[in-house]
């Protein structure tokens, strides 16, 4: 039986956007089961196919941020245990990113016997900054436009670098706007978002990250792109280092990408990598 991969989306797109979303004509899940692994994906509450939250038709004032971390992980433990029992035994490996890799590092914390391999692809992890807004502050959910997602999406681009995200970002914006019903209903059109993952890492970045790296015992690889902001070498090595559990833990940081490299031109190498670690055939130094 091919080894089995569970695909864990990030803080604003589901898997369809991501690892399941053909880049002339083919899909990171494509190549991840060229390579012999069977890969499954799914998206959290408020996202993508999952039903939205009642509250995501109301006011967002006031309300709790929708999908913190502690859910989202039950959640994708009880996606897990289907995975697990469809199978008919065995473990899963993880292959989560971004705001993801808390909710997949908090899973593999309390199931560990449900967890072959953690990839954390740029991975949100601990900081200690201050003057940062109160989580709880955020409301439920947000409105976040085409606009505001290709922004985020391009910079941390070298100024002067040709641009490395799709050129199928048009067709990836319109396909994003679908994934909520009432996109179109307001100018510009946005995305009705849940605040959660928002909320968990701004707490992260507070010092308070909704995992103990010290707990996870599977081997772990944390993989990111140089120019990744978000998951700088500070980040990367302050996380190696906590994950004194894992039998394995190493960082590969691959040229030429930002935090959306699974969108980039550098997607492929990020595919390579991946598959080589998931398959346990990686041969590069391992901390």
């Amino acid at each position: 039986m091919a080894p089995a991969v569970l695909y864990v989306h990030g803080a604003t797109f589901p898997s369809g956007l991501s690892v399941a979303y053909p880049f002339d004509g083919r899909s990171w899940a494509d190549e991840l089961c060229a390579t012999g692994l069977e890969v499954w994906a799914f998206d959290f509450a408020g996202f993508g196919s999952s039903p939205r939250y009642p509250a995501q038709d109301a006011d967002p004032t006031g309300v709790a941020p929708l999908g913190r971390a502690p859910e989202a992980a039950a959640q994708l433990v009880q996606v897990l245990e289907h995975v697990v029992s469809a199978r008919g035994g065995g473990r899963v490996s993880l292959l989560a990113h971004s705001w993801g890799t808390i909710a997949a590092g908090l899973a593999a914390a309390r199931r560990p016997e449900l967890v072959d391999r953690l990839l954390l692809f740029a991975p949100i992890t601990r900081r200690t900054l201050s003057g940062l807004p109160d989580p709880a502050s955020l409301g439920g959910w947000y409105s976040l436009t085409v606009q505001a997602q290709h922004e985020r999406f391009v910079e941390d681009v070298p100024s002067g670098h040709p641009p490395v995200l799709t050129r199928q970002f048009d067709q990836w914006a319109q396909d994003w706007l679908d994934t909520d019903p009432t996109s179109r209903t307001r100018d510009p059109a946005s995305v009705r978002t849940p605040s959660g993952p928002r909320a968990d890492i701004i707490a992260a970045w507070s010092g308070d990250l909704a995992y103990d790296p010290y707990l996870i015992q599977a081997p772990t690889c944390i993989v990111r792109g140089e120019w990744d902001s978000l998951c700088t070498d500070g980040d990367a090595n302050g996380l190696l280092d906590a994950l004194t559990g894992a039998p394995l833990h190493r960082d590969i940081q691959i040229a030429g990408g930002t935090h959306l490299m699974h969108l980039e031109s550098s997607r492929h190498a990020l595919y390579r990598e991946a598959s080589s670690f998931l398959l346990g055939t990686e041969t590069s130094p391992v901390a």
